[in-house]
Parts: C-alpha cells; sequence; structure tokens
C-alpha cells in the first residue's frame, strides 16, 4: 500500500509535472505580497515611538528568521520519512531545503547584526537568542558539508536526515530563549496572535513579507528540487520525453 501511494502521488514525475504548473502562481503571490509588504512597510507604515525608522529592518529580519526555522522543520519532517519509509521525494527535499535555509539564517543574523547596533551599542552579544540562530546556522552548514563528502546516495540521505533530526532539538531553544533566559532580545510580539504587541499598520505588512518569504522559499525549493530530480532521474524514460517537449 505504501509502495503504491509512494509511486501514485510521491513520484519524481508527478512532482516535475505538477510544479511546472504551479511555479507561476507561487512566483505571482510571492511578487504580490513582497512589493506591498515592502511597500507599506517602508514608506506607509509609522515610525516607532522608541526606535524611529529604524524598526524598519524588521521587516526583512523577522521573516528571514521565520522561515530559517521553519525550513529546518522541513528539514527535520523530511528526514524522518526519509528514515523511516524512504521515500525518495522527501530525502530530495531534505538536500535542496538546506542550502535554503543557511541563507535565510545568514540573511537573519545580519540583519539582526545591523539591528542591533543601534538599539544594543553593539554589533554582537552572545544572547541566548543569537547564539542559539548562530547554532542553528552551524547546523545548516554542518548538513551541506556532510553531504558534500559522502558519494553514496542512500548513505548520503542516511547520514544528513539523522544530522538533521538531532538538530532539531535546538528550535525551541531558540523560541524559547527570550523566556527561559533574561536575554536582551525582545520577547514575543506576533506569535501572541490574541494580543499581538504590534499596531496593525506595522503589522500587516509584516505579515505580508513572512508569508512573501515562505512563498519564496516555496518557489525555491520547488526549483531546485526539479533540478535534482532531473539529475537523479536522467535515465528514465519520462526524463527524456520532458526534455523533448520543454
Amino acid at each position: 500500500m505504501l509502495h503504491w501511494f509512494n509511486q501514485k502521488f510521491l513520484s519524481p514525475k508527478l512532482f516535475y509535472t505538477t510544479t511546472t504548473r504551479l511555479l507561476p502562481w507561487v512566483g505571482g503571490a510571492f511578487a504580490v505580497c513582497f512589493f506591498y509588504g515592502l511597500i507599506t512597510g517602508l514608506f506607509i507604515a509609522p515610525a516607532d515611538y522608541q526606535q524611529g525608522d529604524g524598526f524598519r529592518i524588521m521587516y526583512v529580519h523577522v521573516p528571514s528568521a521565520f522561515v530559517a526555522m521553519a525550513i529546518y522543520m522541513t528539514m527535520a519532517c523530511s528526514a524522518f520519512v526519509t528514515l523511516v519509509w524512504r521515500v525518495k521525494m522527501a530525502a530530495i527535499c531534505m538536500s535542496c531545503s538546506a542550502s535554503i535555509g543557511a541563507w535565510f539564517t545568514f540573511l537573519a543574523l545580519v540583519t539582526g547584526s545591523i539591528w542591533g547596533k543601534p538599539m544594543w551599542g553593539a554589533w554582537w552579544v552572545w544572547d541566548a537568542r543569537l547564539t542559539s540562530v548562530l547554532i542553528l546556522f552551524f547546523l545548516y552548514i554542518g548538513f551541506i558539508a556532510l553531504q558534500s563528502v559522502i558519494t553514496d546516495p542512500q548513505s548520503r540521505d542516511r547520514a544528513g536526515a539523522l544530522l538533521a533530526i538531532v538538530g532539531v532539538i535546538n528550535l525551541p531553544i531558540i523560541h524559547y530563549s527570550v523566556i527561559w533566559w533574561n536575554t536582551l532580545h525582545q520577547g514575543p510580539t506576533i506569535s501572541k496572535f490574541a494580543s499581538p504587541s504590534i499596531a496593525p499598520d506595522m503589522l500587516y505588512p509584516l505579515m505580508a513579507m513572512i508569508l512573501a518569504f515562505f512563498l519564496f522559499y516555496f518557489w525555491i525549493l520547488m526549483l531546485r528540487m526539479r533540478n535534482q530530480i532531473v539529475l537523479r532521474e536522467i535515465k528514465s524514460q519520462w526524463v527524456s520525453e520532458v526534455m523533448q517537449h520543454g
């Protein structure tokens, strides 16, 4: 039953043909959300009463941090599916997500430093939230390095999956670090959905940017997975047919 489901609904061919239709829609939705969030966040949202216009870097920093954590969770879930059910598409998703997650984490660290300099007077402090996000970046780099040195595909996927699952313990530490420890980093804001600690004029552009960053991740992920599928299935007949008609 599982083999039939894998072949029928999680096959590389089905993914490739489905994403061919999805890519323009996801790209268009990203463009709408991104430009709405960017314009309203930079030019329409009022300045913060304490930070002035300096707070506007939040519209890049917060979405990049959100997506960086979500991508690692996606990798961990894909790793579990890879180890338990040996689903080929899960292994491809895990592998293709790593470099995207590393770039989002790097962006979160850089924008956080730029934001922290005028607020804290330093580019970097060994704050619990900052340190745990730095560990997340090293987990991404470690995953990429591990997969680059293992040549056997099955061994590479298995080793990467184990690392991704072990590293997932860092995600709750990142999320709750501002609650468990006395940190310089501000506490939860938009995660308090019942009463977010941010004005609606600032919140709506931020939510649009978070959605835009997620859509960008999905768009890039689909492109990377399609390329990986073609490389892995290059000798398959369906790939030859797609290349001839593409």
